[in-house]
């Protein structure tokens, strides 16, 4: 229960994290708070995974989610939705797309889908090694593909899907070790994967003007403080002024202790980023944030997450996607959290949920 002193902070923060941003032309900015739903480790139901977390995230009142549609090598769709379903076998991420799960999540009632997608049969990251003129056309036109796809399916929804790599400094790196200096050639290498994204997305949107869905390309960052602070490589000041994608995904876990950090850090990515329509300077999203409640006491979790998600509304984000709402990560018990999970959730193992609930509503 909340204490009463603490009510009109609250209601200050709740009412800041409603109000719509005005921004040029901006798609579905009700759609600000999100939820993503990525391979969890534990479910409630005998529903298929990936409809039983979209379902409880609708419930408590997300109108914007973040999934993986991919086949790639490292964490395709089919293994990190693996619990209640029996995946078909699919060759193009159209044909994920067109399976009965996913279209059963596309018939729900979110305004946006934040869609984690790469190539079938490749890694995440292959281009670090090898990106031919072949593997070029490649990307781009499987991004194409996916595109028309939605484009045509979702022709009379008014729906926005955003695709998006995910932490694409650890891509580069090949490592999750932020003091890996990136090789010049799987910088230069990125660039062009990323502009092969970007142009598959951009020629597909051109084919299907008829259609009231949307379909944008967003490339997803994460070591940026160490890039504002100090001048660490990283795909914020080396790749992204060299391309032009419709918006950018802040993974925002290196300044997650830090509202001041975040803002300055959503301010950085700006700086990079090339403007362009629809969103021009408000095209920088939070595409991952929250505070674990292993590290945190759930009223904590709470007050930070409220803080944070109301620097990113002030900044002009159109989106800022929680993480998330089943936890995906064991860890050891500790004096927080005496489950062995970090506690990455708003609903629990058992079955109870995150005070953070109450931001959706």
């Amino acid at each position: 229960m909340l204490h009463r002193n603490r009510m009109p902070y609250l209601v200050s923060l709740l009412t800041a994290a409603a109000i719509p941003i005005a921004i040029a032309s901006p798609p579905r900015l009700e759609t600000q708070l999100g939820i993503a739903h990525i391979g969890g480790l534990y479910s409630f139901s005998d529903t298929d995974y990936l409809n039983e977390g979209a379902a409880e995230a609708r419930k408590i009142g997300a109108r914007c989610i973040k999934v993986a549609l991919s086949l790639d090598t490292d964490n395709p769709s089919p293994k990190l939705y693996a619990l209640n379903s029996r995946w078909p076998s699919a060759a193009t991420l159209e044909d994920l797309a067109d399976t009965s799960y996913f279209r059963a999540l596309f018939s729900r009632s979110f305004d946006t889908f934040i869609l984690n997608a790469f190539r079938p049969g490749c890694s995440a990251s292959y281009w670090r090694e090898e990106f031919t003129s072949e593997d070029e056309r490649a990307e781009e036109e499987c991004f194409a593909s996916l595109t028309r796809y939605l484009l045509s399916t979702y022709r009379n929804s008014h729906k926005t899907f955003v695709i998006q790599n995910w932490e694409g400094d650890w891509a580069l790196r090949g490592n999750f070790d932020p003091h890996t200096a990136p090789k010049p050639s799987a910088t230069a290498a990125m660039i062009r994967w990323v502009a092969a994204r970007q142009r598959g997305i951009e020629r597909a949107r051109a084919e299907r003007k008829h259609s009231n869905a949307e379909v944008f390309h967003a490339l997803e960052v994460n070591l940026v403080k160490q890039a504002m602070t100090r001048s660490a490589p990283s795909v914020t000041t080396d790749v992204l002024p060299h391309v032009s994608v419709d918006l950018v995904s802040y993974s925002a876990w290196d300044t997650k202790d830090s509202p001041d950090d975040f803002g300055k850090s959503l301010a950085f990515i700006s700086r990079h980023k090339r403007p362009t329509s629809p969103f021009h300077t408000n095209g920088i999203y939070v595409g991952e944030f929250g505070l674990p409640e292993s590290e945190a006491t759930p009223k904590t979790a709470f007050n930070r997450t409220a803080e944070l998600l109301n620097v990113a509304r002030k900044f002009g984000c159109p989106y800022a996607v929680y993480w998330q709402i089943y936890c995906n990560e064991k860890t050891a018990p500790s004096p927080k959290s005496k489950n062995r999970y970090k506690g990455f959730w708003l609903v629990r193992p058992d079955g109870t949920r995150s005070p953070i609930c109450r931001l959706f509503q």
